[in-house]
């Protein structure tokens, strides 16, 4: 499990904030699967839907991703 944070980049505010084991995320190469002790990274996000865990897709139109020593943040423009 690593902890994910979703923000809203024009509010600032959580969209979602938890532990998860899974997030797949709309890269601009194609889809991006992050778990558990991922190598740092940072990406950016194109238009499309991040999936985590088993639960309702987050749509999103861009953003960017860092995932380091296992924390996944991403801000996102809905």
């Amino acid at each position: 499990m690593f902890k994910v944070s979703v923000l809203d980049v024009k509010t600032a505010s959580p969209i979602l904030q938890e532990l998860v084991s899974e997030v797949v995320l709309p890269g601009e190469e194609g889809e991006l699967s992050i778990m558990d002790f991922h190598q740092p990274i940072i990406s950016c996000l194109k238009d499309g839907s991040i999936r985590i865990d088993n639960k309702a897709p987050i749509v999103i139109k861009s953003g960017v991703a860092s995932m380091r020593d296992n924390q996944l943040v991403i801000l996102v423009e809905k």
